[in-house]
């Protein structure tokens, strides 16, 4: 999968190909459809499959104070689409001009100079360009008058709602990873590098990965039982805190990983997070004493749990 990162690096090879437009964030089966739907077209017409997207998402761009949390970063995604067999990912940097591009500049640099779009498959609820004046009704418009067709995205339903990124959003703030696995299509991960912590689980008796979270906001804080992909040939299985450590003052969100019965130096691996279950809330505790026991009895239930697993 080719990754062109803005309009400048757009070439005259580049010019041709079937698209859709959107955040994809979490690359859930709502997006799996509708890529699913790009690569039909893309056989039909003997077109590339590209998908649009953009960096940071528009929602973190305008409410730039409180954004959403990200469910995925670009990286994650950008592996997730190769997966899914995507041929190009166009990432446009959403800034100040691409936020005050009007829908017709969007139109004409975006799709029919840039990529020579063929065939544009996106949402009917779809809004862009300066003050959300772009619509499914305008782009019908500029495909005729520009020589390219425009279709609605398949919608994919689970027990009668759609599947979104903010549905998933929920299902995780809540804790539900069953239902989160089920609106993605796999489970609930976080990726990123190992990073030096300041060893104080390590005293305990409990050394932690630290791993960065690269997102300024997590979807899900507690504790859970997770899987860790990228030390060793078979899953590590683990128990996971992601938060920010109210009982010794911490101020921002940390994801950090006790692997059982391993202990071996994994600094600066890129390792993945398989969220599995969440075991509890996270909470201040009483003094550091309070907070060692506590740790010791999640890691007793982590072990029942993964024994529970191995029967």
């Amino acid at each position: 999968m080719e990754l062109i990162r803005g309009l400048l690096n757009l070439k005259r090879r580049h010019c041709g190909c079937v698209a859709s437009i959107g955040n994809f964030d979490g690359v859930h089966r709502g997006h799996q459809a509708v890529i699913r739907q790009l690569q039909r077209h893309s056989k039909t017409l003997s077109q590339p499959a590209v998908l649009i997207t953009f960096e940071p998402q528009p929602q973190e761009y305008f409410a730039a104070a409180d954004p959403p949390p990200r469910l995925i970063t670009l990286r994650e995604k950008l592996a997730l689409l190769d997966g899914l067999g995507v041929d190009r990912v166009l990432c446009l940097r959403f800034f100040r001009t691409l936020a005050e591009m009007s829908a017709h500049a969007f139109i004409e640099s975006v799709l029919v100079n840039g990529l020579g779009v063929k065939h544009l498959v996106v949402g009917d609820d779809f809004r862009f360009g300066h003050g959300r004046v772009g619509d499914f009704a305008l782009l019908e418009r500029a495909g005729r008058q520009y020589g390219f067709d425009v279709e609605r995205t398949e919608t994919y339903h689970l027990d009668g709602e759609r599947i979104s990124s903010t549905r998933i959003r929920q299902a995780l703030q809540s804790g539900d990873l069953v239902r989160a696995e089920q609106l993605l299509g796999h489970p609930y991960r976080i990726s990123g590098r190992v990073a030096h912590g300041d060893r104080r689980g390590r005293s305990w008796g409990f050394p932690t990965a630290n791993i960065h979270l690269n997102r300024r906001k997590a979807p899900l804080t507690g504790i859970f039982m997770v899987e860790v992909d990228g030390i060793d040939a078979a899953p590590v299985a683990g128990v996971a805190n992601l938060g920010n450590r109210p009982t010794l003052g911490g101020t921002r969100t940390l994801l950090e990983v006790h692997l059982l019965d391993f202990d071996r130096d994994i600094y600066g691996r890129y390792v993945e997070v398989r969220f599995l279950c969440k075991l509890r809330d996270e909470k201040r505790f009483e003094n550091l004493d309070a907070l060692k026991t506590q740790i010791a009895h999640d890691v007793h239930q982590a072990r029942s749990y993964f024994d529970s697993r191995a029967v």
